[in-house]
C-alpha cells in the first residue's frame, strides 16, 4: 500500500521560511517523478515544483528563486524547501507521485 505524507508546514511571517518534506511507503520516490502541488484559497491544486527520477527540476514561474525542491535517495524523502514566502503561497501543500497524491501540510504565510 503507498502512502504519502507531508510534513513541515505551519505558520512563518511574510518573508520566511519553511522546509517540507515528504515521506513515501511502497514507493521509491528515486525510480519516480516526484511533484509537489499546492492548493490555495483562490486556485485549484497546481502544480508547484518536480523533480523527475533523472534529477531534473521544474518550477512554477511563481516560485522560481524562492523554492528549492530536493530528494535523498537515502532516505526516500523529497524536500521543498522555501524561502521569501509571500501571502500567496498560503495554502495545502501535497506531494504527488504516479497516481498517488500525499497527505498535506498547511502553510500559512502572515504579512
Amino acid at each position: 500500500q503507498v502512502q504519502l505524507v507531508a510534513s513541515g508546514g505551519g505558520l512563518v511571517q511574510a518573508g520566511g521560511s519553511l522546509r517540507l518534506s515528504c515521506a513515501a511507503s511502497g514507493i521509491i520516490f528515486s525510480i519516480e517523478t516526484t511533484d509537489w502541488y499546492r492548493r490555495t484559497p483562490k486556485t485549484q491544486p497546481e502544480l508547484v515544483a518536480t523533480i523527475a527520477a533523472d534529477g531534473s527540476i521544474n518550477y512554477a514561474d511563481f516560485v522560481k528563486g524562492r523554492f528549492t525542491i530536493s530528494r535523498d535517495n537515502s532516505k526516500n524523502m523529497v524536500y521543498l524547501q522555501m524561502n521569501s514566502l509571500e501571502p500567496e503561497d498560503t495554502g495545502l501543500y501535497f506531494c504527488h507521485t504516479e497516481s498517488y497524491w500525499g497527505i498535506g501540510t498547511q502553510v500559512t504565510v502572515s504579512s
